[in-house]
């Protein structure tokens, strides 16, 4: 062979040896990842080829489907239906032929279409027998009676949310936001199902009705923050009992400054005790407090309920925040949920649910167990502790002035016959120099005879329509906790 030839042969056999390793590459190292890529349309055709499994409520499933009408251009055969769409949105986010999924239905979206390589063994026994693939079930932690009761709640009040979680198990009880929207309005695809799409959009509508307020929104905790500075006193010594009495000078200077911390109204806050500090919502006597810890002993107490880490519930949970970055006239203010401190309604219950749970706090979760369609379990999940914000002993005083809370201070509208229920109001500011509406909190508890502690509860409303001298934690959203939290018990009946 000449010389010209050897090299034309050797250049073809290099462009071969090219064509085969980028034909593995393709084959082998990408093909999962071109397989569900969102930009295949032969996933989305997939994913609509058989009915979705179901999302399922104490048994019931709050899903369905239904055969998409034959148009002339639309290749999906199934679309999603929902049960109460609205209320459960929060929980199973959208399932859409023109606009994806999200949250419990993207997640576990491999589950639901029968996908999951989990199902590998079963799909391939349906394939040999000639059984069409079916999809699995999600099974949820959350209580349909007390989901109920946080979006009727909610919607008499405008905007809102509601995290309700078990204390002892972490597992998420309700989860409900307003305005919310159908999930089935825009299922399909069609003209209709995208003009309702757009309507949704925060651009054309400033509710913003797709924001998932209990896990997406952080609002400033106001005094239910007060229960994390209480905490934090308790857990490093500065106060040993819920009734000694503290070092709180009336009118208290912020260090370092000229301006004094106000109270709301005349309120007997010089040197109160902790208990009555926390009945009559003293912002001296914590704002007093969290200077006098630090933002170090602050934060660090701050961080074990929670606060500046994103929770996995599995659908994400913004992270709440407490500054990193503050002198000690803001470690004050934030101390009484103020300045940049911010949390969702999702880490507030987490407050509350670390108190009734003797000071172990329980990671959080919505997803009980994963099923095939055979109805055999795939997945179950275990509780898991997630930290220690407070000891036993410690945590059994912040009981005690949390009830006296609903006893006898601002939370009396979360009384529940036969039941101890232990709470926190808050009011917090809005807009420049408070310019706008507050929003209404309330953090609490049930506990039982047993002393066991089935629930407990966050709630915050923006009652755009209330009058401004109207809005309390105590007036707009402890009604809402009680309601939601005597679902939960007569449910167990």
């Amino acid at each position: 062979m000449n010389k010209p030839l050897r090299r034309i042969a050797i250049f073809c056999g290099l462009l071969v040896l090219a064509l085969l390793l980028r034909d593995n590459y393709v084959q082998y190292v990408q093909a999962d990842g071109l397989r569900t890529d969102s930009h295949n349309r032969r996933v989305a055709i997939e994913r609509y080829a058989t009915p979705r499994g179901n999302i399922i409520v104490d048994g019931d499933p709050i899903t369905g489907a239904t055969k998409t009408k034959k148009n002339g251009i639309n290749d999906f055969v199934w679309k999603r239906t929902y049960k109460d769409g609205a209320m459960w949105a929060p929980v199973t986010g959208y399932a859409s032929q023109a606009f994806d999924a999200s949250q419990l239905e993207k997640l576990d979206d491999g589950v639901l279409t029968g996908n999951d390589d989990r199902l590998f063994f079963r799909n391939t026994l349906d394939m040999i027998t000639g059984k069409p693939k079916q999809g699995g079930n999600v099974i949820t932690t959350l209580n349909a009676a007390a989901q109920k009761a946080a979006y009727k709640g909610l919607l008499s009040r405008g905007k809102g949310a509601v995290a309700a979680i078990n204390p002892q198990t972490g597992a998420i009880l309700a989860l409900a936001s307003t305005p919310s929207y159908d999930p089935s309005a825009f299922a399909g695809n069609t003209n209709t199902d995208a003009k309702a799409w757009n309507k949704l959009q925060k651009k054309n509508n400033p509710d913003d009705p797709m924001l998932n307020r209990a896990l997406r929104e952080t609002y400033p905790p106001g005094s239910t923050f007060k229960v994390v500075t209480a905490a934090a006193a308790l857990e490093n010594g500065l106060y040993t009992s819920a009734d000694q009495h503290t070092d709180s000078p009336l009118p208290y200077i912020l260090p370092k400054t000229t301006t004094e911390l106000k109270n709301e109204g005349s309120i007997p806050c010089k040197n109160a005790s902790m208990r009555i500090a926390l009945r009559y919502s003293c912002n001296t006597v914590f704002g007093k407090i969290g200077a006098d810890l630090g933002k170090e002993k602050m934060l660090t107490e701050a961080e074990k309920f929670g606060f500046n880490s994103e929770q996995l519930t599995p659908v994400r949970s913004n992270a709440s925040v407490f500054p990193k970055t503050m002198d000690p006239a803001q470690t004050a203010l934030s101390s009484i949920g103020q300045f940049e401190t911010a949390a969702t309604p999702l880490q507030m219950a987490m407050v509350a649910s670390a108190v009734a749970n003797n000071g172990t706090l329980m990671k959080p979760y919505m997803v009980d167990k994963l099923q095939a369609p055979s109805l055999d379990v795939i997945s179950q999940t275990e509780p898991e502790k997630l930290s220690q914000p407070l000891s036993e002993s410690n945590a059994q005083i912040l009981q005690d002035m949390m009830e006296t809370v609903v006893k006898e201070g601002t939370g009396t509208q979360a009384q529940i016959s036969g039941v101890t229920v232990g709470g926190k109001t808050g009011t917090a500011q809005h807009g420049v120099a408070n310019s706008e509406k507050p929003y209404a909190w309330f953090i609490s508890y049930a506990k039982l005879p047993d002393g066991s502690s089935p629930v407990a509860v966050a709630v915050v409303v923006e009652d755009g329509s209330a009058n401004r001298d109207d809005i309390s934690g105590g007036g707009l959203a402890a009604p809402i906790a009680r309601d939601v939290m005597k679902a939960v018990i007569d449910s167990k009946k």
